[in-house]
């Protein structure tokens, strides 16, 4: 049932459109992040990839040949492995966000499954003008752990559950 409707009707009762809102915005917030996290790593920014994990946030990469750990350890991991995909696309779709809720009020965890595509080129593609198309695609789920901080929401944690890959000749 969507927001703020019970049989056909909004709901009118002060309260109840308040929660509404708070939900919305929460998901809009949440949404912000995970589209930040794919910004972040597509563009190289590992100052920003850091800043969208709670202190104690942690990222799992190991079913795509990654490293496990926090955050800021994995973004270093990063860093140095993506410099063999200088072009690199995420594209993060089926959101599927689920906020906790506390006392019938959006509580301050939530989760999120989203699928995932990701081409990228190589290195040595990159370099050639002629190559104009990815030469490496991977694609899987993402499940996404967020805590709203005081600085909003932020990641507590990311899985990544790579599916498949492709490499083209």
């Amino acid at each position: 049932m969507p927001l703020g409707l019970a049989a056909g009707r909004p709901h009118t009762d002060p309260m109840t459109q308040r929660v509404d809102l708070a939900t919305v915005m929460d998901r809009l917030a949440i949404d912000e992040v995970v589209s930040g996290y794919a910004a972040a790593v597509d563009d190289g920014d590992w100052d920003g990839y850091r800043a969208l994990f709670t202190p104690s946030g942690r990222a799992d990469y190991r079913s795509a040949g990654g490293v496990e750990g926090p955050a800021a350890e994995v973004a270093d991991w990063l860093a140095r492995t993506m410099t063999l995909f200088p072009v690199r696309q995420h594209l993060i779709v089926n959101r599927l966000i689920r906020l906790d809720v506390t006392d019938g009020a959006p509580g301050d965890t939530a989760r999120v499954r989203a699928d995932f595509l990701n081409p990228m080129r190589l290195a040595d593609a990159a370099s050639d003008p002629a190559v104009t198309a990815p030469n490496f695609v991977a694609a899987g789920r993402y499940a996404f752990a967020l805590a709203r901080t005081r600085d909003g929401w932020r990641l507590a944690g990311v899985t990544v559950h790579e599916k498949w890959r492709h490499l083209a000749g």
